[in-house]
């Protein structure tokens, strides 16, 4: 951790964090969720990077380290698939592998669609091969309970009141807790969403509090009004690329124990195959024990996966 290096980068006249180790022409980029930051990704990058790879993680505009937008609520994925292209030519790549988790997905997928000679392939934990809009969920998303959190953050204010009777170091504590399990967290009528955890509920075990103090303190920067922007309000508006295939090759990593397995449709989309008519190189593969952040959790067994797919397919 100590050898890794941080800087900034231009990227549309906002200044963006980057977080560096390792050196060479194989490079792998990776992009961050909610409620991750560049430091999600520490036990990978010194991996990837001692297997002689260039590691890079990156926040997000409005996120971490990053420059604020002047207008967070008007940020779009499309703005974040511009950061990872930036980041990109600021730093003279041409061609990078992206490895993303969460809603990193979704940009990772519209980069893999809009610039396919920037990308050699693509790793998804979390979410697997999906565009905003979520086109091939869509027969199944009346079966979202009104409860649950992704619908109560998309509401402007709503969150963000919720959020505020804490400080940012709780909230993240009871987002991570709550992730974590492996029911999808919904909330009753009269609940707010933070209220689904106890204030003093321990952390998982492979999360401490010293993790936490970082994500605190790089969330108390940056606030949330972005992060409730992207993903959470635009999630479900069409980016127009629906027609578009990946052709890079990819690779899927998801937990068997992570909530997002019970979203409406998606266990099925990705046991059926269906998410092969959108990346047709494509494997898969579960961890047993796996929850939302494999990659913590579980960072052996996650870079063991990478290490192996990137040597498959290295340039």
């Amino acid at each position: 951790m100590e050898k890794i290096q941080h800087n900034h980068v231009q990227a549309k006249g906002l200044k963006l964090h980057v977080a560096q180790i390792g050196t060479g022409p194989k490079v792998v980029v990776f992009l961050h969720g909610f409620p991750e930051i560049w430091y999600s990704w520490r036990h990978q990058m010194v991996a990837v990077a001692n297997a002689g790879y260039r590691a890079i993680s990156i926040d997000f505009r409005g996120y971490g380290l990053s420059e604020l937008p002047s207008e967070p609520e008007k940020a779009t994925f499309t703005d974040f698939v511009d950061d990872v292209v930036a980041v990109l030519d600021s730093l003279g790549i041409t061609k990078a592998h992206l490895v993303a988790k969460d809603f990193g997905a979704f940009t990772a997928a519209m980069v893999g669609i809009l610039h396919p000679d920037r990308v050699s392939t693509i790793i998804l934990l979390g979410v697997p091969f999906l565009l905003p809009g979520l086109s091939p969920l869509q027969s199944q998303l009346h079966l979202i309970p009104p409860g649950f959190y992704m619908l109560r953050w998309m509401v402007p204010g709503g969150a963000e009141a919720d959020f505020g009777r804490f400080d940012t170091k709780t909230v993240i504590r009871k987002v991570y807790i709550m992730f974590s399990g492996s029911l999808p967290p919904v909330a009753a009528d009269n609940q707010e969403i933070m209220d689904l955890v106890d204030s003093s509920a321990p952390l998982p075990p492979w999360l401490s509090e010293e993790d936490l103090a970082e994500y605190g303190s790089l969330y108390e920067k940056s606030g949330f009004r972005t992060a409730l922007q992207v993903p959470y309000r635009t999630m479900m508006l069409p980016c127009g690329l629906d027609d578009g295939k990946i052709r890079a090759p990819g690779l899927v990593i998801m937990g068997d124990q992570d909530y997002i397995m019970k979203f409406p449709g998606l266990e099925d989309y990705i046991r059926s195959g269906k998410v092969k008519e959108f990346v047709p190189n494509l494997d898969v593969t579960f961890l047993a024990q796996g929850t939302h952040f494999v990659q913590e959790q579980l960072p052996e067994e996650v870079n063991h996966l990478i290490m192996s797919f990137l040597n498959k397919h290295c340039e």
